[in-house]
Parts: structure tokens; sequence; C-alpha cells
């Protein structure tokens, strides 16, 4: 097994996934618990999915659809959207679900938070940052409700709010890379890795294996998650739900 994890990121809007552009132009690529059966043959070992219609039109959480998709995986899975309450984290964590993914939560009530981690622990909950830079202002500012709302915080004040809360991981998405092929924004992801002791998970334009290695040598990234290259053949072409083998990302990371 690799040291570093590099895990399939898929986006749910409403029943089915869809893969998105710099958080626009969905589109479908399948049914959400038929993919996770396919990443179950893969011996995939872990899975991250995000809903992102509960996010951006502050829906609830689909549980009976997580139940279905959990019960179907075989590997843990790390859930986001819509989570307001501790229900929510209860319930969530009741079906079977490893880890829960926060993002406006943790600007909008953060308390919440940190008495999620206190009751389940910091493994279990994980901060995603949805990152893109000012067009007037030509700085990097997170987003939140799928890229709708900026925050009006600087990274370095969202640093100092993912060490006070806790949280267990942080998963760095760059809205501008996102479903681009072109690969991490690695500087981006080495501000995080280098200015916190919790680990970073890289998200947001991965379009190669070299990409992946880069972002882990360059960028200090603790785990990676891969989107397009999950989901699509390649660059261009049709749907087609792959991952890498573990040999081959073995050859690529050595023991990393």
């Amino acid at each position: 097994m690799l040291r570093t994890r590099v895990i399939p990121a898929l986006l749910l809007d409403g029943q089915g996934l869809v893969k998105t552009t710099k958080f626009k132009s969905p589109v479908y690529v399948g049914d959400a618990s038929n993919s996770c059966r396919i990443y179950n043959q893969m011996e995939v070992d872990e899975l991250v999915l995000f809903d992102i219609r509960a996010s951006s039109k502050a829906l609830p959480v689909q549980f009976e659809l997580i139940q279905q998709i959990v019960s179907e995986c075989f590997m843990p899975i790390c859930y986001g959207g819509g989570v307001k309450t501790l229900e929510d984290f209860r319930n969530l964590f009741y079906l079977g679900v490893e880890k829960v993914s926060v993002s406006s939560l943790l600007f909008e009530n953060p308390q919440i938070v940190k008495e999620a981690i206190k009751i389940y622990g910091a493994q279990s909950i994980i901060a995603t940052l949805d990152i893109k830079r000012s067009r007037f202002r030509k700085v990097q500012q997170v987003y939140i409700y799928n890229g709708k709302n900026r925050v009006k915080k600087s990274l370095d004040e969202i640093l100092g709010l993912l060490n006070y809360l806790g949280v267990g991981e942080v998963i760095v998405n760059n809205i501008d890379n996102e479903g681009t092929w072109e690969g991490f924004d690695c500087e981006l992801i080495r501000y995080f890795a280098d200015n916190t002791e919790v680990p970073v998970v890289a998200l947001g334009g991965a379009g190669s294996k070299e990409d992946i290695r880069k972002v882990i040598q360059h960028g200090h990234a603790s785990a990676v998650a891969l989107g397009s290259m999950a989901v699509f053949q390649s660059k261009g072409m049709g749907v087609l739900i792959k991952f890498p083998k573990l040999r081959e990302l073995k050859e690529l990371l050595g023991k990393n």
C-alpha cells in the first residue's frame, strides 16, 4: 500500500455524478452507486464524494442516497455537501461515512465544527477549501457554495482558523484549474502544506500521472484527489470510470 494516498473525487448532482470545469458546465458521467462498484473492483483505497447541488442550493443532505452509495462501497468514503448541524454529522457517521467534509460551515458556524471534532475526533472531520484568484484584486481567495460566495478572510486568517478548529485534514481545490487537465497549483498547495501541520490533499487540475508526482514532490501534498482523470478516458474524450493501477502508482511515487 502507498503511504501517499491517491483518491477519486466524485461530484454528485441530484441523483447522478457529473464533472465540471472551473465549477461550471457539468457533464453527466454516470450513476453514483454503479461507479462505486467499479472502483471497488479497482481496489481503490478511499473515495471523496461532494454533493455540489446541496452546497450551491443550500439543500439538505440526501441521506437515503448516501446510505445506498455507502452500501455499495467497500472503501472508506469522505462525504461533503449540505452539512449544517451536529445531527447531520451523526446521521452520516451512522450510515457508515468515515469522514465528513465541511466548507461553508467552517465560516458560518465554526463552533459546530469544533463540537463535531470533540465528539467524533479530528480524523473524521475534513475541511475543504475552494480557492480562486480574484479578477480585480489578483489574490487567491476562498469561495463557498460551489464557488458562488467569496469568504471575506485572507488565506493567512483561514490557516489560523484551521489550526484553531483542529480539523484532521484539508482538501485544497483550485477552482481555476478544476477540470482543465492542466496540472495542480503546486504553489497554492505548498502554501498550505508548509504553513500547517494538517495533512493537505491536492485537488483540481490533474491531467497526467506526472502531475500527481509533481504536486507531491513540489507541492508537498500528503494526498492527491483525481476528478477528470477518474471519470474520463482522457482530455476531450468520453466517460470511462478508471483509476491508475497500484503498480503504476508505486512506480510513479516510489515509497511515498
